[in-house]
């Protein structure tokens, strides 16, 4: 008889210095009285340490470190584990050859909109997802209602802290915090030794790690880390850097009505398996049939008018096709703004958006913008 046990814990972290009202990612609140926080999905985060604009100069430059204790993660153990998993998501996780490597992917509604986007990990054990905090009860009962049939336990990991060191020097750390074996390893794979996962993945587009670990251990490396002199990161450097770097932010790029076909994520979609049933693939490819679905790109504008989520774009000056910006800022390495769009699908080179009751031409190419720390945004030809 196969059976479903699905763990669901109350997830209240109590830390040395944590809110006993409100869930506090490991030391956020004691490393600077003068931080900015704010309720980030029921955690009191940080919009910043000091100044933005230095920590995601800081970043780029040199080293930053990320509590991002928030995200959401998920074991899963049993016989069953991996065909429940190649279910789930839309790229297979029989590509993870090693233990402890990584993979980006989507999990999928039956219409292929976007129920979130995560990290699968293979583990001895089976097999780990990291989730978005912002969607963990979505995530939690969707996956409950997929896993009922399946061998497998499904544990959500409440006695884990994750942190994320990113920047160029960033693995000149490693000795130091005793994850010399992560040197030799290539982007997304990883190693796991007393307790500490650790795999070079990110969300800044530098070089970097992030590792997941027991509470009880977070302490030591967090303090470590500073100690060697790198500066903490808060949510708005984390985010000019995600969109320099052009990774999606669930909520702008996508949602449960986007497509991976739509916010740039037909590359997560494996298709490799023919025989592999994951949840949506029918409606992908119908959608891939018809070819009737927009695109996300790149935009940069020569003037200084930032873009924001929701606002209008347009494909000419008579406004007859339009678009809608996904994620819009002031980008610090390039110094002019940039955003991400999502656009009809026509092989236009520009496009317009208003402000101040004016048209200003933008220009549209590639959905990055730089990668550790070199302009990589290429306007369409």
């Amino acid at each position: 008889m196969v059976k479903t046990t699905f763990n669901l814990k109350v997830k209240i972290y109590v830390y040395i210095y944590c809110s006993l009202i409100q869930k506090t990612p490991l030391f956020n609140q004691h490393i600077n009285a003068k931080a900015k926080m704010v309720d980030f999905h029921g955690w009191s985060m940080p919009i910043n340490y000091g100044s933005q604009l230095a920590e995601h100069e800081e970043v780029r430059s040199s080293c930053g470190i990320f509590d991002v204790s928030h995200m959401t993660v998920i074991d899963f153990r049993g016989s069953e584990a991996r065909n429940l998993v190649r279910k789930l998501i839309s790229n297979d996780v029989d590509a993870l050859k090693e233990d402890y490597d990584g993979m980006y992917s989507a999990m999928l509604n039956e219409n292929a909109g976007v129920i979130d986007d995560l990290i699968a990990y293979k583990m001895e054990f089976g097999y780990r997802l990291v989730v978005n905090c912002a969607r963990r009860e979505q995530d939690l009962k969707w996956i409950s209602s997929i896993s009922s049939g399946f061998d497998v336990e499904i544990d959500e990991r409440i006695d884990l802290a994750m942190i994320a060191i990113q920047g160029p020097r960033s693995l000149d750390l490693l000795d130091e915090l005793g994850l010399s074996s992560l040197k030799t390893k290539k982007r997304f794979q990883g190693t796991y030794e007393n307790e500490i996962l650790a795999v070079k993945t990110g969300y800044t587009g530098e070089k970097g790690f992030e590792i997941i670990l027991p509470n009880e251990k977070s302490e030591l490396i967090w303090e470590k880390t500073l100690n060697a002199g790198v500066s903490p990161i808060g949510l708005a450097a984390r985010d000019t850097l995600r969109l320099e770097a052009g990774f999606n932010l669930y909520g702008f790029e996508m949602d449960d009505s986007i497509s991976p076909l739509a916010c740039n994520m037909a590359w997560t979609i494996s298709w490799q398996d023919e025989s592999r049933d994951f949840i949506g693939k029918d409606a992908l490819m119908q959608k891939i049939e018809e070819a009737n679905y927009h695109e996300l790109v790149g935009i940069v504008l020569d003037e200084r008018t930032i873009l924001r989520q929701g606002q209008k774009l347009y494909l000419n000056e008579n406004k007859e096709l339009e678009g809608v910006v996904t994620s819009g800022t002031y980008s610090p390495s390039l110094k002019k703004p940039i955003a991400l769009a999502r656009l009809p699908k026509k092989n236009k080179k520009t496009c317009f958006a208003e402000a101040r009751g004016k048209l200003i031409k933008a220009k549209i190419g590639s959905p990055r913008f730089v990668i550790e720390g070199k302009e990589v945004f290429e306007e369409r030809k």
